[in-house]
This record gives structure tokens, sequence and C-alpha cells, in this order.
């Protein structure tokens, strides 16, 4: 009897464990109500990739701004730009105004000196050969042929004169008349007197050498002889009265 009881508590034994292990077993698995409950860490979970879902909306609100920010600041400088653009061409386009401006008195200036060095030759060569024309003009008042032979030299000298004139004529040289005009020092050198009372005094009585104008400007004066009153000169006795005088 005893060996039996033996016998039973030993195969008693392992049956004890079994149920031990197997009630560890099922507290450790889930039961089968809890299954379709999330557990507190998938709930963690899903809290934080909520929060992380969330968190970009706000950044983005802040990158708006920043953008809007740096916008502005962009906008501002390139306005800057244009107004520093803007002062730069006006100063350019002055600067160019003054060059235009310098560059055409120059070419005034220069075209200016040209005519003028131009008329100051001309009138000098001019000057040169106006000589001979007062030798032309002495010769045919003071020479008087007397045969034929005379007559065709006068003639072929006569015309080289006229020749001569036409060509001062197209250069625009023209002789002055001062005849019975008024003594005028601009275009008049005196160098006679004569005393009388047929003209008023200061009358250019004659013409001496003749004088030219070239356009309008005098190329040569002419030298004349002027009247002057008769009661300035001396009556013979008053040359008498101061050779004894003397």
């Amino acid at each position: 009897m005893m060996d039996e009881d033996k016998n039973f508590n030993t195969t008693s034994q392992p049956l004890g464990e079994a149920t031990e292990v197997k009630q560890a077993m099922n507290s450790e698995s889930p039961s089968p109500t809890n299954v379709n409950e999330p557990s507190s860490e998938v709930t963690q979970t899903a809290a934080n990739v909520s929060e992380e879902v969330v968190t970009p909306n706000q950044d983005n609100g802040v990158a708006a701004t920043d953008t809007t920010t740096i916008d502005t600041t962009t906008l501002e400088q390139l306005n800057q730009q244009i107004e520093s653009l803007k002062a730069q061409l006006e100063e350019r386009n002055n600067q160019y105004m003054r060059l235009a401006a310098d560059f055409e008195n120059y070419r005034k200036r220069v075209l200016k000196e040209k005519e003028d060095l131009e008329a100051q030759v001309k009138r000098n060569t001019i000057t040169e050969l106006l000589p001979v024309v007062d030798n032309f003009e002495r010769a045919r008042s003071q020479i008087k042929p007397q045969n034929d032979g005379e007559m065709g030299i006068h003639k072929s000298y006569q015309g080289v004169y006229k020749l001569l004139v036409e060509c001062l004529k197209r250069l625009g040289v023209s002789p002055m008349r001062p005849e019975g005009q008024a003594f005028d020092p601009n275009l008049h050198e005196a160098v006679m007197r004569e005393p009388t009372d047929e003209h008023p005094e200061g009358t250019v009585l004659e013409e001496l050498v003749r004088g030219y104008y070239l356009g309008d400007r005098v190329l040569r004066h002419a030298m004349v002889k002027v009247a002057a009153p008769k009661e300035d000169t001396p009556t013979p006795e008053e040359n008498q009265s101061s050779s004894a005088n003397s």
C-alpha cells in the first residue's frame, strides 16, 4: 500500500508542474477579450506619429513668414539697385551732353579758325597782287600810244590788266570810290590836305592810291587828298612877315 502511495505522489508531482507552466503561459499570453484593444505602447507610438504629422504644418507657417520677409528684403534691394542705376544713367547722360556740347563748340571753333585762316591767306595773296594792278592803272593813265605799234602793245597789256581785274572781282575784291565822300579814317588814309572853298572840310578830293574791299572788309585803305578850310592857309603877306621875323 505504501508503495502505491509513493507511485501516486511521483506521478502527481509532474502534473502539478504542468499546471503551473500552463498558468504561466495563460498569464503571459493576452486574453481573447483584449486582442482588439491597442496596447499603451501602440497608443504612445500613434500619438508620436500624430505629433510628427502636425509639426510640419507649424514649420510651414514659419517658413512662409520667412519667405515673405526674404521677398520684401529682396524687393528693397532691387529697388535700391534700380535707383542706383538710374543715378548712374543720369550721370552718364549729363556727361554725354557735356561732351556733345564741348565737341560742338570745338567743331564750330575749328570751322571758324579754318575760315579765318583761309580768309587771311586769301587777303595776303590779293594784297601782294594789288601793286601789279596799280602799275597797270598808272601805265594806262600815263602812256599815250603814238603809233600803231605802241597801240598794239598798249592793248595787249591792257588785256592782261582786264583779265586780272576780272579774277579779283570773282574773288570778292571791289574798289573804293571815295571821291566826294566825307573822310573816314576806317577807310581812308589822308596823305594830303588842300585848302578850298568849293568843298566842306574833310571831303575827299582825290584818290591817290586806290583802296579795295574784300567782301565787306577793308583790304587796303585808300590814300586820299582831303579838303581843308582856305583861311587856315597863310597869306603871302603873312609868309613875308614870318620870313622877315626869322
